[in-house]
């Protein structure tokens, strides 16, 4: 009877031990980050000036052997890296920007001509230099990974690494495709075509209720979106028409879909399109296209899901032929959708600590052999 009495004791205080543990590894307070400020150069081409921005960023850990550059993608916030902040934090610096026209962060004023990848690389330059960081390997999910990519493209010298979520490595050696034309592939690619073709019509949209924006956007595969969502060129959110009220975003507390809603109803959705116009995305690729330097060579870590909405994103990069151009490539694929850092965080974090360890280890022999 009293061995029973305190096998029970026992198994009660584990539960009570596990359930903290649990919550100390999962709660996060976005607003208990403070954040800094760079002003940086940028360019408002509607109105050919020459302006400064403020761009707000999260630094962590300023002593730490290495820094990971953590970078959003849409419609995102720095705080999208909690699982990562937390994992990595006490081993390597962390700076965790919110890009230009997000939260914090200023942008130009022009949507269509003024927020090309060329540009965001710009920014990240000056807030690495801002944070007294030389050098990063730059960590991306959806948008943030394609800039992680021409990051790195650009300056091989400041980011000498690549860790890309969700999205494979679009290169820009063959012809610029319009949106229009890789939406007859791929139909789920049609609301670009709103954000874009309506730009002021689709920020106020997402605008109207930022709550239910939020809510319908991230969503993982346990509680996914409508059929008909990202399918028409006239709405975004209306594909939740029929919901009256869509269930929480399932990776968030209270606490921090509050903070989100906050952020967004502070900066609004209009500038943050900016990785949809035709202007932005074409500027972009002819920058690219015309420099030419489309390989990669440093090493790249590839988390692609097999579950998102909009493509097979393993499929999508062999037809892109991404790893063509990446020679010191690693790829894994996780059964999540869209938001795979945040729908398996343990995993991904995982692969992301391991394939850090094995570069350090490969750097280390290099060095050993000079």
């Amino acid at each position: 009877m009293r061995f029973e009495s305190l096998r029970v004791l026992l198994t009660v205080a584990f539960l009570i031990i596990s359930t903290v543990l649990e919550g100390l590894a999962v709660r996060f307070d976005p607003r208990g980050y403070p954040k800094k400020v760079a002003t940086c150069p940028a360019v408002n081409r509607a109105e050919d000036s020459q302006i400064n921005i403020d761009l707000s960023y999260v630094d962590i850990n300023s002593k730490g052997k290495k820094t990971l550059l953590l970078l959003h993608g849409w419609p995102s916030l720095w705080a999208s890296w909690k699982y990562q902040i937390q994992e990595f934090q006490d081993d390597y610096h962390i700076i965790a920007p919110d890009l230009r026209g997000f939260g914090a962060s200023a942008h130009p004023g022009d949507v269509r001509s003024s927020g090309t990848m060329p540009d965001m690389v710009s920014d990240l330059l000056c807030i690495l230099e801002h944070a007294g960081a030389p050098s990063a390997i730059v960590v991306g999910h959806d948008w943030g990974t394609q800039l992680a990519y021409e990051a790195a493209r650009e300056r091989p010298d400041v980011f000498t690494a690549v860790i890309g979520i969700t999205i494979p490595y679009i290169p820009a050696a063959g012809p610029f495709l319009p949106m229009q034309d890789q939406v007859a592939t791929l139909p789920r690619l049609a609301y670009q075509l709103f954000f874009d073709r309506q730009t002021s019509a689709a920020a106020d949209e997402l605008e109207r209720d930022v709550r239910r924006t939020l809510r319908g956007t991230l969503r993982d595969v346990a509680s996914p979106p409508p059929e008909s969502f990202l399918t028409s060129v006239d709405t975004f959110v209306g594909a939740w028409d029929s919901v009256e009220e869509i269930p929480p975003i399932p990776f968030f507390s209270q606490e921090e879909e509050d903070y989100w809603v906050e952020q967004y109803q502070k900066s609004g959705f209009r500038n943050t399109l900016q990785f949809y116009t035709e202007e932005n995305r074409f500027a972009a690729w002819k920058f690219a296209n015309e420099q030419g330097n489309h390989t990669i060579p440093q090493p790249v870590l590839s988390i692609l899901p097999t579950e998102d909405p909009v493509a097979n994103m393993a499929l999508a990069a062999k037809l892109l032929h991404s790893f063509d151009y990446l020679p010191n490539h690693s790829l894994h694929t996780l059964p999540t959708a869209h938001w795979t850092h945040l729908e398996s965080p343990a995993e991904v974090n995982r692969i992301i600590r391991k394939w850090l360890m094995e570069l350090d280890a490969k750097q280390e022999h290099a060095r050993d052999e000079l």
